[in-house]
């Protein structure tokens, strides 16, 4: 996962209408739910069949920290998919996506100005289209260069270029070196 990825990703979780499971055996009993099999659960955490059944019935209560860092992230990756569908179309069709980002920005400029790269910290609200687009390439399976290209695209139309009213001669703007991203939709 990319760091556009994980910030989708954290977004989602945002969205949640009620926590997800708390306990070990629950945890567990959702895995097995959603993926049908004790051998199916036990391939995503990389652990044994027999340690993932020991988990449900309670015989096994402590696993090791990063297996229990798996287990939540299968059930929190896992958790409300309708909520999540509802509120990413929401923000496609109609309510667009909120970026936050420090990282360092360049562009292609005209001749006589700066094109220098440099770190900005920026909060930039991009319409709807560029949320559609975005959910699209990460549905689609993109990676996170293509992701961050499409990001840098409503950067340079809405905050560079002002929606068309200045900086005309700035092109292909590029993000690089990302100290944090956070997105809400």
């Amino acid at each position: 996962m990319g760091e556009i990825d994980d910030a989708i990703e954290r977004a989602d979780r945002e969205a949640f209408t009620r926590e997800p499971p708390k306990t070990l055996p629950a945890r567990i009993n959702y895995l097995l739910k959603q993926l049908g099999t004790a051998k199916a659960v036990a391939a995503e955490l990389g652990v044994t069949a027999d340690s993932v059944n020991r988990y449900r019935r309670g015989a096994r209560k402590n696993p090791p920290k990063d297996i229990a860092a798996k287990i939540d992230a299968a059930v929190r990756s896992r958790w409300q998919p309708r909520v999540r569908k509802r509120r990413r179309k929401q923000a496609a069709s109609a309510g667009g996506i909120t970026v936050e980002t420090r990282a360092r920005f360049g562009y292609t400029a005209p001749i006589g100005t700066t094109d220098d790269g440099r770190f900005r910290r920026l909060t930039v609200h991009l319409p709807a289209a560029y949320a559609q687009r975005l959910f699209d390439a990460r549905d689609a399976g993109a990676g996170d260069q293509e992701m961050r290209q499409i990001i840098a695209e409503g950067f340079k139309d809405i905050y560079f270029q002002d929606g068309g009213s200045r900086a005309m001669g700035i092109s292909d703007v590029a993000i690089n070196d990302i100290d944090y991203l956070d997105l809400d939709f």
